[in-house]
């Protein structure tokens, strides 16, 4: 009887016709519902099916680009011209660390931010303030976050839908200097 998950790993098989097989429900499965479980904190591993070789790295590249196709662009058009004039570098081999430790601060700091604004208006008449201002920092985050479900927008949190992108951010970087200003004056 062959495992279903290694270590807690689930594994996840691809066949040549792209189906994606999840041997520990034993159903077929969707990209979707890998990145659903990505954001559920679920470990898997993709493996070729004929050759057993792990191609999780291949298949998490083509949930990226199936969400960025769809509208909610998180990477920047000059963020994946560096990237992509990072290979080749002397430097390349720095590259997956740096992003990786970039991408592990900015959850920490994120947290670390959510619980100071909580525990600073918990029991305060500023509550009902820093829930809103919670909210659109949230908003703000989700720029770095794939989206909860397709088709979801950024804004949906704060209720109102910029004219542009650009508006957007605009708008999100504004909010989130006030918030730190804020937090700079309460320390």
């Amino acid at each position: 009887m062959k495992k279903h998950t290694i270590d807690g790993i689930v594994i996840i098989k691809k066949y040549a016709n792209r189906r994606l097989y999840n041997t520990e429900t034993s159903s077929y499965i969707t990209l979707d519902h890998l990145a659903t479980m990505t954001r559920e904190g679920r470990d898997f591993k993709v493996v070729d099916a004929k050759t057993d070789d792990d191609i999780t790295h291949n298949v998490l590249t083509q949930i990226i680009m199936e969400e960025e196709s769809r509208g909610q662009t998180m990477l920047p058009v000059s963020f994946l011209r560096q990237l992509i004039s990072m290979y080749g570098d002397s430097m390349q081999a720095m590259v997956p660390g740096y992003l990786e430790a970039s991408m592990d601060s900015f959850r920490r700091n994120q947290e670390q931010f959510k619980s100071t604004i909580e525990g600073a208006f918990a029991h305060s008449p500023f509550a009902e303030i820093a829930k809103r201002n919670l909210q659109m920092f949230e908003a703000a985050a989700q720029a770095f976050q794939p989206p909860v479900a397709p088709g979801g927008a950024a804004t949906a949190a704060t209720g109102t839908a910029p004219a542009t992108k650009d508006a957007e951010i605009a708008a999100l970087k504004a909010e989130l200097t006030r918030l730190q200003d804020k937090v700079e004056k309460l320390g």
